[in-house]
């Protein structure tokens, strides 16, 4: 057994973990971490996508309650229906885009330019959210100085959403095709903008990456199987563990961070790190390809 590649697939699964859920774009984190640790074949690429279902297994465990009280009263309780719709809604729209445009980005929009400038119009569109949220939640309240931005959304928590709202956030959850947007990012930033409070725009991020990132993990280990083998199991095992437990500590990290505190600072690593890709790109540093 080959110690060191168990040793980077250790390492992949934390920054995958880490990043899957923060608005900063997992991607773009997965592309330099493999270039540092020259794990940037193939078949790691198959393995960037599947081990995202470790950090789904995270989100699983945190939202536990929800989910299984959910399923439990989906064949009694409308609220619970409603509930599951809208999570079908809002994931389908990734799957068509995905299944109709996924080779075209794959070829054409991998590229330094595109991801790093990604990166930093990313970090732009969040600074220019968070202040807009910032002057609508003061606007007309004197001497709200500690009003937090996104108090006066229109949607308080996920129950509250229509099926509108939530194919709303599923087309701009397809935005993050785009390489370098963040899933999780686009959700969250663009349920915010859309009218979501910050904990319902981040609670229903969750929920969606559910079936999204499930579907994506499945989807590429089935079209890419015949890179595989029995071979792998130990590598991918690996991964999915650091990746669920790296998760676990981001998400409930998130949770109480997002209680009184604004993306901005994201924001601003963003811009930096899109920095990063385009000067790692031009001095041939780091190959950013898919």
């Amino acid at each position: 057994m080959d110690i060191v590649l168990l040793l980077k697939a250790a390492v992949m699964g934390v920054v995958e973990g880490l990043t899957e859920f923060l608005p900063i774009s997992s991607t773009g984190h997965l592309i330099l971490a493999g270039a540092l640790l020259g794990f940037d074949d193939e078949k790691a690429k198959v393995f960037d996508i599947a081990i995202q279902t470790g950090a789904i297994f995270a989100v699983v465990l945190v939202y536990w309650k929800k989910i299984s009280s959910t399923v439990v009263a989906l064949p009694s309780q409308r609220m619970a229906r409603r509930f599951a719709l809208n999570v079908l809604i809002a994931f389908l729209p990734a799957v068509v885009l995905g299944l109709l445009f996924g080779k075209f980005i794959k070829a054409h929009l991998f590229t330094p330019s595109v991801v790093g400038s990604t990166f930093i119009v990313g970090g732009l569109i969040i600074l220019w959210a968070e202040g807009w949220g910032r002057r609508h939640a003061l606007n007309g309240t004197e001497g709200a100085a500690d009003v937090h931005p996104n108090d006066e959304a229109r949607i308080l928590n996920v129950e509250s959403m229509t099926p509108l709202d939530a194919l709303k956030v599923g087309l701009v959850q397809c935005l993050a095709m785009i390489p370098g947007t963040s899933r999780s990012g686009a959700t969250i930033i663009g349920g915010m903008l859309l009218g979501l409070s910050r904990k319902a725009a981040t609670d229903f991020s969750f929920y969606l990456a559910i079936p999204t990132l499930i579907g994506a993990g499945a989807y590429s280990l089935y079209k890419e199987r015949a890179l595989l083998s029995l071979a792998d199991a130990p590598v991918f095992a690996v991964g999915l563990v650091f990746s669920f437990l790296s998760a676990w500590v981001c998400v409930r990290w998130l949770l109480r961070y997002i209680a009184s505190h604004s993306f901005i600072p994201f924001a601003w690593y963003r811009i930096v790190f899109g920095i990063v890709v385009l000067g790692t790109a031009g001095s041939g540093w780091v190959t950013w390809a898919a």
